[in-house]
């Protein structure tokens, strides 16, 4: 399906040696899989119903907060929609988990409590079930490690791209500049302003650009620096095109590969970071569902809640190993000699 829209016959190739690396290929589809889940995660776990008929009226909870007076409930602001009383005639649909990441389970006798018909994966030290948090933070690690790789990529082929292009002063400044940025101890720095400021995902995504940029910035330069003096951008340059237009219609566009081939490694590394700086409790406010905070309580409950260390290191392994799979294939796929 995908090879229908590749006009090009050097993608279709690179895109079918893709295909060929199975366990790449079949990683990649499902990592999407996992993020459309993950991204659409309130039809499958919510503590709303996705679709209500109650009273002749039709509600979708799901997308839209009702007034409790609309439904009966007068000694309550919030409505609880389990123990919402339907006549014969209503109709109520529930998605497949029946919480949502920020809900306490009241009915079991201590937190956290081991896995069950009603709590799958278990839940955490405040009740909250699992399974529900796995599968919403995996959006926030996706959107972080995604941002990260979309900003620190387009600095690096600006910053490097520059360097290998105009060569001289230009490049023997930029390096210096950038050893010396690379000296900085980059995690620890990121901690402390992560404790100076108020943490969030904007935050965190800018932080960690300031600094993300330098390695791959290497690899762009040298790519620009090896195809400035190539024949077809001479012709170029002999035809009266621009700097701007060698640049980006020529250099760019023939630089891209250890681009696309670290991109998936990059990404898995994002997911790591974000893992690693919420489980030393300098990542996303709580009780924003996160896959490092369920290890953090993993740690402190390790004799009496196993399952909150296995199953968020369970999703981790998977996630990595898979993005790995495919930044392999990726590196196997855009190799020349292969």
């Amino acid at each position: 399906m995908i090879e229908q829209f590749i006009k090009n016959d050097e993608t279709l190739k690179k895109w079918r040696a893709f295909k060929s690396h199975k366990t790449g290929y079949y990683s990649l589809w499902i990592i999407l899989v996992m993020c459309l889940f993950s991204f659409t995660a309130e039809f499958w776990a919510n503590s709303r119903p996705i679709f209500l008929s109650y009273q002749n009226k039709t509600y979708f909870p799901v997308f839209k907060e009702y007034s409790a007076k609309e439904f009966g409930v007068k000694d309550s602001l919030v409505i609880d929609y389990r123990n919402l009383k339907l006549s014969e005639g209503d109709t109520i649909v529930w998605p497949i988990i029946k919480w949502d990441p920020y809900e306490s389970n009241k009915k079991v006798d201590e937190y956290p409590s081991a896995p069950s018909a009603n709590n799958l994966f278990g839940t955490d030290d405040r009740g909250r079930d699992v399974f529900a948090r796995l599968l919403y933070g995996l959006r926030y690690s996706i959107t972080y490690s995604v941002l990260v790789w979309v900003i620190t990529f387009i600095i690096a082929l600006i910053l490097g791209g520059i360097q290998g292009y105009k060569g001289g002063w230009v490049d023997l400044l930029g390096q210096r500049v950038t050893e010396v940025l690379s000296t900085v101890p980059q995690l620890f720095l990121l901690i402390i302003l992560i404790a100076i400021f108020q943490p969030s995902l904007t935050l965190l995504v800018v932080i960690t650009s300031l600094f993300g940029w330098i390695g791959i910035s290497q690899y762009v330069r040298a790519e620009f620096l090896k195809n400035r003096r190539q024949e077809y951008v001479e012709a170029a340059r002999s035809l009266g095109v621009g700097h701007v237009g060698i640049f980006l219609k020529h250099i760019l566009p023939n630089s891209l590969s250890p681009i696309i081939t670290f991109s998936p490694f990059v990404i898995a590394g994002g997911i790591t970071a974000l893992a690693s700086l919420d489980y030393l409790g300098f990542g996303l406010t709580p009780p924003t569902p996160s896959w490092g905070e369920l290890l953090a309580q993993a740690q402190n409950n390790f004799t009496i809640a196993w399952w909150l260390a296995l199953f968020p290191s369970l999703a981790l392994f998977s996630i990595l190993t898979m993005f790995n799979f495919v930044g392999e294939a990726v590196r196997d796929a855009l190799d020349p000699r292969l």
